[in-house]
Formats: structure tokens, sequence, C-alpha cells
């Protein structure tokens, strides 16, 4: 539970990035939370005379940032870590459908606990997933991912994904691992309804979230956007990942995937797309325009071969960009803070070099950039008084760490920073770099059971 309004916890002597619009920073500054929210944040010692303090931190040799906001993953894909290793995206895919499609509910839960704790005890306080393989009887998919991020003590976003189009209708995936049209906008309705929670404060939210345009039905498509906007949530889907899609959409549609999009009703500022690689000028034109959000994935993007997003541009047109980690089958590692590294420089290798993304653009991108993109920055993705209370300190005067002049940089482009302590609604859920809601070992050792299950049953076939 967060503290009650009355407590206070006072975190001082700690270099603080604030990420604000003005990108206001302390060389040695102070936090106070009261209750979930932020009361103040500032240059030098906390205010004099605080009522209801019941803790006092120390942050001297660290830097506070936000937590950290995922705005793309598939957290199932955490117990098929390290197969098709040199495969692109359509087979890599081909390769996974199989496997993946006999999945169930403990399976899952093991999986997001598994993937959550990754990215929890390396600074993430926002996460999503996109989970989209519902195979038949294999129980409360959805309920066991969101129970996983409660325990875990998380903000959530839970994207319900859903797919229609199976290998007989020309899709990637096998029949057998698809649902239903009006079975899929069912299932949608009744997980928002059962788990969308609208407030501010939210701990949890659901996405209406078909799974990409080739995997998916056009009526699917169109009809998962009325569905999404009747219950006012949000829209999330994969989108111009590789050039294969480009070439199926061209083929399947006769356009190309902004334009398809863009006729089913899934271009707005309550969208946001995973990948987006493959961007013409007119494409990230229209994302601007219509307020469309992107989930870069660098590290995802080079496992599997896709290419490099042309973040920069996204950025000067106005595009809202946020950081994803993607599937742990393409990203084995499952980090986010990792992404803050690889964003730098993989866009340095596009056309823009050296001047593509600094450090500090990279910890707006997994930060507020995150937020916004999720339409949560309202309430999170910076460090500002009367946001909520999620906050991370990264600790910075490590043999890793210490002769990097400048925080920011030695965060981004240093090793990993440990985490002393992860904030989530005013609650720490990360002290000395363990988690304090959930037995990581427990979660160890469930993981590799479950994934050793599911190898033996697909094995089966």
């Amino acid at each position: 539970m967060a503290a009650t309004a009355a407590e206070r916890v006072v975190i001082e002597n700690c270099a603080i990035a604030t990420v604000d619009e003005g990108g206001t920073e302390f060389a040695a500054g102070h936090l106070v939370l009261a209750g979930n929210r932020i009361e103040s944040v500032g240059a030098g010692s906390a205010p004099e005379g605080l009522q209801g303090v019941v803790r006092r931190i120390d942050a001297t040799g660290h830097l506070a940032t936000p937590g950290l906001v995922n705005t793309h993953h598939h957290f199932y894909q955490w117990i098929t870590r390290g197969l098709a290793t040199d495969h692109n995206l359509f087979d890599w895919l081909t390769a996974l459908y199989p496997t993946w499609a006999r999945i169930d509910e403990p399976m899952v839960h093991a999986a997001a606990q598994g993937s959550l704790a990754m990215m929890a005890r390396g600074g993430v306080t926002t996460a999503m997933d996109h989970h989209y393989v519902f195979p038949r009887g294999a129980g409360d998919l959805s309920g066991a991912i969101v129970r996983a991020a409660r325990d875990m003590g998380v903000r959530f976003t839970l994207a319900r994904g859903s797919m229609d189009r199976g290998a007989s209708d020309g899709g990637l995936p096998p029949d057998f691992a698809v649902e239903g049209l009006e079975e899929a906008l069912a299932a949608t309705e009744a997980t928002v309804k059962e788990h969308h929670d609208a407030s501010p404060d939210a701990m949890t939210q659901v996405a209406v979230a078909p799974c990409s345009p080739f995997s998916v039905s056009t009526d699917l498509m169109r009809r998962g956007a009325e569905l999404a906007r009747s219950l006012g949530v949000r829209l999330h889907t994969h989108g111009s990942e590789t050039v294969e899609e480009e070439k199926f959409c061209h083929e399947l549609f006769g356009m190309g995937p902004t334009d398809y999009f863009a006729s089913t009703g899934w271009l707005g500022e309550d969208v946001w797309m995973a990948h987006c690689v493959h961007m013409n000028d007119a494409d990230i034109a229209a994302f601007a325009r219509t307020g469309t959000g992107v989930a870069h994935c660098p590290s995802s993007n080079a496992r599997l071969a896709a290419g490099i997003a042309r973040v920069p541009d996204l950025i000067a047109a106005g595009v809202p960009v946020g950081l994803g980690v993607d599937g742990t089958a393409s990203n084995e590692s499952g980090e986010l803070h990792t992404e803050l590294r690889n964003a730098v420089l993989v866009n340095r290798l596009g056309p823009h070099r050296e001047a593509a993304l600094t450090a500090r653009q990279s910890l707006r991108l997994g930060t507020i950039g995150g937020a916004k993109v999720l339409g949560r920055a309202a309430d999170t993705g910076s460090l500002e008084p009367g946001k909520l209370a999620d906050l991370v300190l990264w600790k910075m005067d490590t043999l890793a760490h210490s002769s990097i002049a400048d925080p920011v940089t030695a965060l981004v482009l240093g090793a990993p920073a440990p985490v002393t302590a992860s904030f989530v609604n005013g609650r720490q859920i990360v002290a000395d770099g363990r988690l304090t809601t959930v037995d990581e070992d427990a979660v160890a050792r469930a993981t590799r059971d479950e994934a050793r299950r599911l190898a033996r049953i697909a094995a089966r076939g």
C-alpha cells in the first residue's frame, strides 16, 4: 500500500534529472514524497519543519530520475528466449508460433513474473504487455498477467491483443493459434470492463491491441478501433516493422502500412504503434498530424535485422516516441535501461550520425516520452510536484560510473547502473538492486520450469 497523505519520504543529497519540460536538473537536490505523489523537488536539502516524515534517505552518490516507462513488450516470450536467433521477423514468427500456441495460464503467469521482475529491478516503474496469443482452453491469460503486475507493484497497461487471420487466410500464424472475429472482440471488451481503471492514479489500464496487419483481418482492425473508442481506451498494434511487412500490405491491401492504418481508423492521439522502422516522409507527417505515437525498440529491431527507425526525424516532426523492450524472444536481456544506450548507438549508425540522439534525449524517450505514448504524461514520466511518486535512484559512485563527470551521460552510455531504490505510487519495490515484492529466486525457478514444460509440449507436436 502507498503511504497515507500525511506520511512523507525525504530523499536528499542526490543529483536529479527531472525530465520536465525545461529539462531541469540539480547537481545536489532533494525530493519529498507525500503519499503516492511528489510533494516537492529542488536544489539543496529538503525544507525544514516537515511533518509526518516516516523515512529519510541519504542518496549521496546517486542520480534520481523518473521511473522508466516501457511502451512495448510481450511477456509470454520470457519462456522462449534464445530460439531462432538467426532469423528475420517473418521466419522467426513462423518458427515460434507453433510453440507459442501451446502456452497456458501457469506458463503465462510465470513468464509475466519473469519479464516484470527483470524490468522492475532495472528501473521500470510503468510496464506494458501486448498479449495476443490465446489458445483454446488455456485459462484466464489476461487475468494471470494482471495478477503478476499487481503482485510486482508496477504501474501497468495490458494491451489485449488478438489475431484472427490464420495461415488459411493468408496470415502467418497457424489456424489453431488464432481467435474468431466476434470471439476476439467480445473477449477484448470483457477484459477492458474487468481490468481497466481510468483514474489518474490507476495501477492497471487496458488497451485494445489487434496484433498486426499480417495476422489480423481488416474487419478486426476497423471494429477494434471502434470498440476502443466506444470504451474510452487506447489502441496499440505493430506497424511498419520490416520490408516484408511493407510488401505484404501492398500485395494484400494495395497500399502501405500507414495508409492502411488510416483507412481502418488506426491513426490518432489515442494510438501508438510498435517499431515503425520503415516509414517515408509522408508516413511520418501522417503520424505527426494525427498525434499517433511510436514505441521504439532498438535492440529487437537489430536482433531481427528489421532496420534502423527514423527516430530523429520522428522527434523533429513532433511524433510522440517512447522506448520498448519488445518480447524477450527478440531481446533476451528483457531490460529497458539498456535501451537508453542502444537507442543512442543504433540511431547514430543512421544518416544523422553523431547528431541523431543525445543522452538526454534518450532519457526523455525512456521516461516522459513513454508516458506520453501511453497517455499518462499528466501524472507520471517526470519528477514534478503533484505527479505520481514513480522514481528511481541509480547508484553512480561505483567503479563503472564514478569517473564519468555527468551523471546522465553515465546512466545512458555507461554500464548498466545499479538501482538502489525504485518507488511506484509511493511504495518502494526495489531496495539495493533486489525486488521487495516477490522472491526473485522463486520467480527464476518458476520461469525455468515452465519454459521446460512448454518445450516438452511443443516437441510432442
